[in-house]
């Protein structure tokens, strides 16, 4: 009886992975991404014997022992020109962020009823569907994406509440934080005279 469980193999113990806060990689493969020195960084004030099982001269001499000099520079050049293109893409992207440009439209929709449209939140990384909901429970009123007339998505929301949801992105609340009020504008949007007459 035994003999027979005795063959079945042992069960195989999970492995425990530490990932990396800065570039979410396995810190056994943080080298292969484009933020090896702020991840060496954060390793070695986060966890030490990891950094130096992975980065100490010993590890990093095992580990390139079997490479020339000129290879070893090559490695070193190659990180170098990674980490800077890196950093520059990331540049380039906030400024990107910076220069757009948030349009909180008051839109007349028939004689006293308003709708408010906010338009380019997705620049600064909002996520349109929460800032909708988000809008909608401060309001106590219905709030929607919908695409625009140009193909653009916005955030449609019921009644007229343009000043106050600037506000809202002037005390950072919510969702709506991380927008600057600079890159903010409120726009009057009235209906058309003839679109009136024919509905």
């Amino acid at each position: 009886m035994c003999s027979n469980r005795c063959d079945y193999p042992q069960p195989t113990q999970p492995v425990h992975v530490f990932y990396c806060k800065v570039c979410t990689f396995p810190v056994e493969y943080c080298e292969f991404g484009s933020s090896l020195t702020r991840c060496k960084e954060w390793l070695s004030e986060d966890n030490p014997t990891m950094f130096d099982k992975f980065y100490s001269d010993e590890a990093l001499q095992t580990k390139i022992g079997t490479l020339s000099l000129e290879a070893q520079a090559k490695l070193e050049k190659d990180t170098a020109k990674k980490e800077a293109k890196a950093e520059a893409k990331a540049e380039a992207a906030q400024k990107k962020k910076m220069a757009s440009q948030v349009l909180i439209k008051r839109i007349e929709r028939n004689k006293r009823k308003h709708v408010t449209a906010i338009l380019g939140l997705e620049a600064f990384d909002i996520d349109l569907k929460k800032a909708a909901k988000f809008l909608a429970q401060k309001f106590a009123t219905g709030a929607s994406v919908t695409r625009n007339a140009q193909g653009a998505e916005e955030v449609v929301v019921q009644g007229d509440v343009a000043d106050e949801v600037l506000e809202l992105i002037e005390s950072s609340s919510g969702v709506l934080k991380g927008v600057p009020v600079a890159n903010c504008e409120v726009v009057e949007e009235k209906k058309k005279k003839g679109a009136e007459g024919g509905a």
